[in-house]
């Protein structure tokens, strides 16, 4: 399945994953935690992982804390949530504003982008530890994408 995030008017303009297999056949749409549009999915650890501090149109959080949000079962469309973080206690270990950009793909590590585009941030959720903090160039893109090498078996026997 390819998900990504969408806006269904007929449910009051709330935020869901779209979700649809690779024929273009079975489309689901799932519901996410919050209603947000700035939450972040990835795959991790063969799941299914939405996570969300909501901010508002300003950029201004409208909660303290970072959820972690699992889902085992894409028919059931039920999230658990697995980790929260405060915001108050990561703003203080940084002395930065972040917003949520990737998920680890095999662990529960995200990784948060400061306002302003700078500074590239690990977080661990498990341990709540701020990990390696990278600098950016300055006015860098704020598109992150996950890097994740396909290795096929026509690549591996590819010639020359």
């Amino acid at each position: 399945m390819l998900y990504i995030m969408g806006n269904l008017e007929d449910i009051n303009g709330e935020y869901v994953l779209v979700g649809v297999d690779m024929e273009g056949k079975v489309w689901k749409t799932i519901r996410v935690p919050y209603g947000s549009k700035f939450g972040t999915i990835g795959l991790s650890q063969g799941c299914l992982h939405y996570v969300v501090a909501p901010v508002n149109n300003n950029n201004e959080i409208l909660v303290s804390e970072i959820a972690l949000w699992c889902l085992k079962d894409c028919d059931s469309k039920q999230w658990v949530l697995k980790h929260t973080a405060s915001i108050d206690t990561l703003m203080s270990m940084t002395e930065e504003k972040y917003r949520v950009v990737e998920i680890h793909p095999d662990c529960d590590t995200i990784f948060l982008a400061r306002y302003g585009g700078d500074t590239l941030v690990s977080y661990d959720m498990w341990h709540q530890k701020v990990g390696c903090i990278i600098n950016l160039e300055k006015n860098s893109v704020q598109k992150f994408l996950p890097y994740v090498p396909v290795f096929s078996e026509p690549l591996a026997d590819a010639e020359g």
